[in-house]
């Protein structure tokens, strides 16, 4: 199986652009009438804008011109007032806003959790942890802004442009025509900008996921590191990571502040093309005080909304890629699914049968080649081999964890494929070498194998695999916090408290892979009656390289390059002396 490094950037499917943001933005109407709030306040603060140069006007050339100090007073005082207004429907309209876009990026956020956690193994196989954290946090954090401002910066900025050609067309058409002409040149050179700055921004993405990915191993790994004394090299390797992260910030950065640029000269010069048309081709004497003065006004207000509108676009291309990345998760779709007809499992008995398997990670080199055997009921099946022949993946199968490419695999003979994922898993029990536990209390972590476990069967189970005593003799006994991979046990007693969190489950089917291989050989014979009495009356696969806890084994299958090629119990294969018997001896012997 090909697996990413973190060093590598992750290929994206080429998506569009507009598609994304219709997506992105079908979250707002969930909260119509919010929005609808937020629109009828912008909608006010808009026309309080736009009167107050008429006011502006009208206060020069009508009370100011005629000496009429007291309609000069009801004029402003009115002013006041719904300037006033606007200050306190803005900061509600803010914390309106504020309140949707976080209660969407918690909605987006919970629908990339959910729905990453249907993925399959090979979702997982093929990229770091790191990498899926990066899409969980960073990109969705990314799209605060651009969910905000869609509605409070491109709508009311929008119908602020529109209105204010309007007026200024209305009040004298040649002084617009100056004031516009630079709107094309600034068109092209945005559009151009967007062009170069995108790809720039997903590359950004890209490293960032790599930088995470990386942390998240080394601090994963940190014991193994501080081992090997290789902080020098890690070191290293992150500030190489850091170069490439801060070096595709920059080159996207330097891209995007070039908006900011063009609108500044495109504003700059609609400035001039207004006062030169207006004193120079029209003359003073064509052009009032007021209107001058009220037309300079509505100027700013045209190209502000378009340098909000500009910085909107701007982030929306830095962010997009976010969404990009986001969304294509969850479009990924897991390659094992319930099909339409799948049936309930009903509760097994522990009849397990391959019928002519075959099954290949990447479709080209056969992991297990035309395997078929049958179990019955309550058999204990011990899986032996060298690493690589496929023995993990007997029971990954078996789990349906991965679905063959030929061949059928049957409990009770009911074809996997043909039950349902639920009703199959929550009926086995699944132990492997790496043994994780949850930060929480033990009783929690054993209780993980049935959420609806009582006390004394947490108990029961606890002392079922010999791990109660241990337990009893920590601070807190069963309410003992754990950190996270259960810091400050040995890997004997996670062993045993993960033997316990399975026993709960009561599984119709056991699958132990490799769950004693860190054990000691003191803490093996704690745990071997417990393992009797979890294989007990029920259909049992441990994989094994230690060949004393499986002698007891009903049946042994030596797997070799992607078959069984050997089959019998423990005595009646070492009396065939062939590759069992060979293991046998130089792991004793030894």
């Amino acid at each position: 199986m090909a697996v990413n490094s973190y060093k590598d950037d992750e290929t994206s499917v080429e998506r569009s652009k507009l598609q994304t943001l219709k997506r992105l933005f079908s979250y707002l109407f969930a909260y119509k009438w919010q929005i609808v709030l937020v629109l009828l306040i912008m909608g006010y603060g808009v026309a309080i804008s736009l009167i107050n140069p008429l006011i502006m006007e009208a206060a020069i050339d009508k009370y100011i011109s005629a000496k009429d100090l007291n309609g000069l007073y009801r004029l402003l005082l009115t002013a006041l007032v719904l300037n006033l207004l606007l200050v306190f429907v803005v900061k509600l309209r803010m914390f309106i806003m504020a309140k949707v876009c976080n209660q969407i990026l918690l909605t987006i956020r919970q629908e990339l959790y959910t729905h990453i956690q249907k993925l399959d193994f090979h979702f997982f196989d093929s990229r770091p942890t790191g990498k899926i954290l990066s899409r969980i946090i960073g990109d969705i954090n990314s799209l605060k802004d651009v969910l905000s401002n869609c509605v409070t910066t491109l709508i009311p900025d929008g119908l602020t442009v529109v209105a204010v050609v309007v007026i200024m067309v209305y009040k004298n058409p040649k002084l617009a025509l100056a004031s516009m002409l630079t709107i094309p040149f600034m068109a092209v050179a945005t559009t151009w900008i967007e062009i170069k700055a995108h790809p720039r921004w997903q590359s950004f993405r890209k490293k960032s996921a790599n930088l995470n990915a990386f942390v998240h191993e080394d601090m994963a790994g940190i014991r193994i590191i501080q081992s090997f004394h290789a902080q020098e090299e890690t070191r290293d390797t992150f500030d190489n990571l850091l170069k490439e992260h801060r070096g595709s910030f920059l080159q996207a950065v330097k891209m995007s502040d070039a908006f900011g640029s063009i609108i500044d000269f495109s504003w700059g010069i609609g400035c001039i093309l207004l006062y030169f048309t207006g004193i120079v081709i029209l003359g003073v004497d064509e052009v009032s005080v007021g209107t001058f003065i009220a037309f300079g006004t509505y100027l700013n207000m045209f190209w502000q909304p378009i340098r909000n509108i500009s910085n909107f676009y701007n982030q929306l291309v830095t962010n997009i890629a976010g969404a990009e990345r986001i969304f294509e998760i969850m479009d990924t779709q897991p390659a094992i699914l319930d099909a339409d007809d799948v049936e309930e499992m009903p509760e097994i008995t522990g009849e397990v049968a391959f019928e002519h398997v075959s099954f290949s990670y990447d479709e080209q080199t056969k992991v297990l080649d035309d395997v078929s055997f049958r179990i019955k009921p309550g058999e204990t099946i011990a899986l032996v081999g060298p690493t690589g022949a496929g023995k993990s993946t007997i029971v990954n199968l078996i789990s349906r964890f991965y679905d063959v490419q030929q061949g059928k695999v049957l409990i009770d003979e009911k074809d996997v494929k043909k039950v349902s994922i639920e009703s199959l898993r929550k009926q086995m029990g699944i132990m492997t070498q790496d043994n994780f536990l949850f930060s929480g209390t033990i009783k929690d972590n054993i209780r993980y194998g049935k959420l609806d476990a009582t006390d004394e069967e947490i108990i029961a189970a606890a002392k079922a695999v010999n791990a109660h005593d241990f337990i009893m003799k920590l601070d807190k006994g069963y309410d003992t916090e754990l950190s996270e991979r259960g810091g400050g046990l040995s890997i004997g007693q996670k062993q045993l408290l993960a033997f316990a969190r399975t026993m709960v489950s009561m599984p119709k089917i056991l699958i132990l892979d490799e769950a004693t291989s860190s054990i000691d050989t003191k803490t093996e014979l704690l745990v071997q009656s417990g393992i009797e009495k979890l294989l007990q009356g029920r259909t049992s696969f441990v994989i094994a390289h230690r060949l004393s806890t499986i002698q007891k084994a009903d049946r042994i299958f030596v797997v070799d390059d992607g078959r069984i090629v050997e089959e019998g119990s423990a005595k009646e294969l070492l009396a065939k002396k062939g590759i069992y018997y060979q293991l046998y001896m130089a792991q004793f012997s030894a």
